[in-house]
């Protein structure tokens, strides 16, 4: 197996270049896809960050008001820290086992969000990451997401930086430029990075 951590931070274009990875054939493993589905009501992380912060961060029909819990901790690190402490390890669990189902001859990506922040780069055999221009991610966040620039800027704040997660990366793709641009980038990234190294199951079966 080929394992890849992918990361980049919010309103970076991570989803897109994790959606083409899967449509170059590699299983991914989204934490933010395993992260809501263990927030849904009657799920451990549900209950457990109830538990934490109280019933105000729920909505009247039972489920997480996202808002009003993001409103609780992005201004407050400690509050922050009390979320990943509930939400994180459920995540690695989950994680963790789809990763093995994935088989020996996988080309498996982990797309995490905060695999700086929770130092799990080490684990990968490669780490990629994707980067945009910080006005250009507030502008999205502001226009395609309805946030207002204040809360964009605090939740770029809350996250690594750009130089904290290049650090420790073994590629880094730079969105600048149109979706095409970004997908062309990945490609290239793929056919350069991957292919030279992706198990082949004819192989593995021999082995």
């Amino acid at each position: 197996m080929l394992s890849i951590g992918l990361t980049g931070g919010i309103a970076s274009g991570k989803s897109t270049v994790s959606r083409r990875l899967m449509e170059l054939g590699a299983t991914v493993v989204d934490a933010d896809a395993i992260a809501r589905a263990l927030q849904e009501p009657g799920q451990p992380g549900l209950e457990g960050i109830v538990e934490e912060f109280g019933p105000s961060v729920l909505t009247p029909d039972g489920r997480l008001d996202r808002a009003a819990l993001g409103t609780l901790v992005f201004g407050d690190p400690q509050a922050r820290q009390r979320l990943n402490g509930i939400v994180h390890p459920l995540v690695r669990a989950e994680a963790g086992r789809l990763a093995a189902a994935a088989g020996e001859d996988a080309v498996l990506v982990e797309d995490i969000p905060l695999l700086v922040e929770t130092g799990q780069h080490e684990r990968f055999d490669l780490v990629l990451t994707v980067q945009a221009p910080v006005e250009e991610r507030v502008r999205r966040m502001v226009e395609d997401r309805g946030m207002t620039e204040a809360d964009a800027r605090a939740r770029i704040a809350a996250q690594a930086t750009d130089a904290e997660r290049a650090a420790v990366s073994t590629s880094v793709l730079v969105n600048d430029g149109s979706v095409q641009r970004l997908l062309d980038r990945v490609d290239a990234w793929w056919e350069w990075h991957v292919e030279p190294r992706r198990p082949s199951p004819a192989r593995a079966d021999a082995l």
